[in-house]
């Protein structure tokens, strides 16, 4: 795709412009009689619900993959998925490699933008790099699934792995296991299956830590003092992140379960809320708490410049070190010895405040539309603007109002609060005048 011709726009505008006009194309894709098993015309509010949530790698779906759409429907689901996990500036930018074409200065500031990096030097060589990577770690993904999913399900197993193996790498939750009677089953089949696990929440990490660690990795392989500060982080996080939650589901929700299938659920319930969302337990038999964990799991994420959603693990280390430093009386957090500019802290601040009041006003929306418990609504729009996918069985029998919510939360999560905010403020008049300054006390 030629963006050229948006050249007046800004980076944030071609982003958000561009990821609603897949999202369209994938809409009118979905209505179409055949990608269908009934082969009837889909009602568009179910297809761009659907179409949503494939672009922004979300997976809460009104039908079941698996049971409702034919082979070409889920193969725009799976491309869309695709695209949405890559980018679409990403994939726009390849298909003009490709071709050949010279990518402008323009172009590369917004490949920039697309995938968090810090310069514009190298964005080309980069880009290639993540392609490169994308199909080949998706490719080993779908070789390990195959002799698992082809043992149950016959020569439709190899698509099935294709099509997991994908879904789960763009953490987009979509799945192909429901059946007439036991639709939206997710992997509930495989809660005590190593290799289904290992692979699947493989998949999930290495798709949600990052492009630029992954440079990281493939520059410097295990010299960890070489890594940028921000590889760092995001491993330490997301280590944290990943074994703290685990260890309190092994010790306490999963703690009646024979050991092999404790260990494995504990480990999968811990990855698969960043943001991939499958699932092996059955969500509505978890405790409140351990539900809460969940929907705290949601809200943050994967890690810029990936393909998961959420607040992002940097986020939540910036605010933790922000705080630290405020406690020993510091005037910016630290981390490896590095400075967190105050620019960064005001985002985090921005970013959070942003996720809960989106969290918050979508759950009493729907909750005071439907009639329906607000916790349960706040797990469904905390799946959905950290782009998730877990539900508690709401989202398909909700309202058109109540789709339309979820909707704008997948968008806002997927592209990013700031993002669109840049966008709709981009022109805005900036002066170098600053205002008195006066003292406010906090906290």
């Amino acid at each position: 795709m030629d963006i050229a011709p948006l050249r007046r726009l800004t980076s944030f505008q071609i982003i958000i412009l561009l990821f609603a006009a897949v999202i369209l194309a994938g809409a009118l894709l979905l209505m179409l009689p055949f990608a269908s098993q009934s082969g009837r015309v889909t009602p568009f509010d179910e297809t761009l619900f659907t179409a949503t949530s494939a672009v922004c790698v979300t997976g809460l779906v009104v039908q079941d993959t698996a049971t409702y759409w034919s082979y070409f429907g889920q193969a725009v689901i799976l491309l869309l998925i695709q695209i949405g996990g890559l980018g679409v500036v990403t994939v726009a930018s390849a298909i003009a490699l490709l071709a050949g074409r010279r990518i402008s200065l323009m172009q590369r500031g917004t490949m920039q933008e697309a995938i968090s990096a810090p310069k514009v030097g190298g964005i080309v060589r980069l880009t290639g790099f993540i392609l490169r990577a994308v199909f080949l770690v998706e490719g080993i993904g779908a070789a390990c699934l195959a002799p698992v999913f082809v043992r149950d399900f016959g020569l439709r197993g190899v698509w099935m792995a294709v099509f997991h193996s994908i879904s789960a790498f763009c953490n987009a939750g979509f799945d192909l296991m429901g059946a007439p009677g036991a639709e939206y089953a997710s992997l509930t089949a495989y809660r005590a299956d190593p290799v289904v696990n290992l692979v699947i929440m493989g998949l999930i990490v290495v798709g949600g830590i990052g492009f630029l660690t992954w440079d990281d990795i493939r520059t410097n392989g295990f010299r960890l003092h070489h890594y940028r500060m921000q590889s760092k982080v995001i491993l330490v996080t997301t280590a944290v992140l990943i074994v703290a939650p685990a260890a309190w589901f092994f010790f306490d929700e999963f703690s009646a379960l024979p050991l092999g299938e404790r260990v494995w659920m504990s480990l999968f319930q811990s990855v698969t809320p960043r943001t991939a969302g499958f699932n092996t337990a059955d969500l509505t038999s978890l405790s409140g708490l351990a539900l809460a964990v969940t929907i705290v799991l949601m809200l943050i994420g994967g890690s810029p410049g990936s393909t998961a959603g959420g607040m992002k693990t940097t986020t939540v280390a910036v605010l933790f070190a922000n705080a630290i430093a405020v406690f020993r009386r510091r005037e910016e957090g630290r981390f490896f010895g590095r400075r967190i500019s105050v620019k960064a802290a005001c985002d985090a601040a921005a970013i959070l405040l942003l996720y809960v009041t989106l969290f918050f006003f979508g759950g009493f929306i729907i909750s005071s539309v439907e009639g329906l418990p607000l916790a349960d609504c706040l797990f469904e729009t905390a799946s959905a603007v950290g782009t998730v996918g877990l539900s508690l069985g709401l989202t398909p029998s909700l309202g058109l109002v109540s789709r339309g919510v979820l909707i704008f939360l997948m968008y806002m999560g997927r592209v990013g609060g700031l993002t669109l905010i840049y966008a709709a403020l981009a022109g805005a008049a900036k002066t170098g005048s600053k205002l008195p300054q006066e003292r406010i006390t906090i906290g």
